[in-house]
């Protein structure tokens, strides 16, 4: 729970437009909503913040002390995040800078914040510079217009199609950079959190299916019952593979790059196969579903 004064930071913040008088008068402000990485449930932190072209800089200063802040090991477990800047509100991926990024980022927000250098001299430990990346409003196949449920699930496997051909996209140009010393590269942390949410998101979908669209759509159409049984079959395998990229992902440092690289490539083949299988059956039945459904309000 946030302490009574970030409390009372968040109200005023949300009453006023994003203004926040006080300590924080005339300074970015942003809120930052986690996911809890043992509760699984949502936490919301005022931060300062810095801009970098399109995308938005938080540092896990607390202060100068000698830990991590709670937000920051949250966004490691969940990597998707919500902001909350002015009377935006929107989703990102955060992804902690490395090396040399980590370097440059941190010197452009010590530039535009000097705070952040006292609070790094104060502690040995390094101050992670999150950046946070907005999704991009349109992406490559999305339907232009989303007036039925066929529409929407399309939409959503457009998606999960785009995160898992960028995901190995960017471990194909990671694995193809020539190491400092010649050894194996490990995984990168953008390629690590972008995977991480893309299979936290993969699980969410599926579950949805199988605990509500696929029994919605079985009760009208009782002659597909071998049709929903390899679905859920599919599932499951698609899950298995997912469960196995995860494991390998529990941590900052992977310690077998070319077995993640092999397991994202069986899944990748799985879940595109799964997804082809799943729009042959579906669409057709789903055409004349309206989206949203009558009473409800789109996401």
């Amino acid at each position: 729970m946030p302490t009574s004064f970030h409390q009372s930071v968040i109200d005023e913040f949300r009453a006023n437009g994003g203004k926040v008088g006080g300590p924080f008068a005339g300074g970015d402000l942003l809120l930052l909503t986690t996911t809890g990485a043992r509760s699984g449930a949502s936490r919301t932190t005022p931060l300062g913040y810095v801009r970098h072209h399109d995308s938005l800089l938080v540092v896990g200063s607390n202060l100068g002390g000698p830990r991590h802040p709670g937000w920051y090991h949250n966004l490691l477990a969940h990597p998707v995040v919500r902001v909350e800047v002015g009377t935006e509100s929107f989703e990102a991926l955060a992804v902690p800078a490395e090396g040399a990024r980590r370097e440059e980022l941190f010197a452009h927000v010590v530039r535009a914040s000097p705070g952040y250098g006292d609070y790094q001299a104060r502690t040995a430990r390094l101050l992670p510079v999150v950046v946070l990346e907005r999704e991009p409003e349109e992406w490559e196949g999305r339907p232009r217009e989303v007036r039925t449920l066929a529409d929407k699930l399309l939409e959503v496997h457009t998606w999960l199609r785009g995160q898992v051909r960028q995901v190995r996209a960017e471990t194909e140009a990671y694995f193809a950079a020539p190491g400092a010393d010649g050894a194996p590269p490990s995984l990168g942390l953008q390629i690590r959190q972008r995977c991480l949410a893309f299979c936290q998101a993969l699980e969410f979908h599926h579950v949805s299916e199988d605990g509500h669209l696929f029994p919605g759509i079985a009760r009208h159409h009782p002659h597909l019952t071998d049709v929903f049984d390899r679905l859920a079959d599919e599932h499951r395998t698609v899950a298995r593979v997912q469960g196995e990229l995860a494991a390998l992902l529990d941590g900052l440092a992977i310690a077998e790059p070319a077995r993640f690289r092999a397991e994202l490539d069986e899944m990748s083949a799985r879940l595109n196969a799964h997804l082809d299988y799943e729009e042959e059956v579906l669409l057709p039945l789903l055409a004349d579903v309206p989206w949203p459904p009558a009473g409800a309000t789109a996401s």
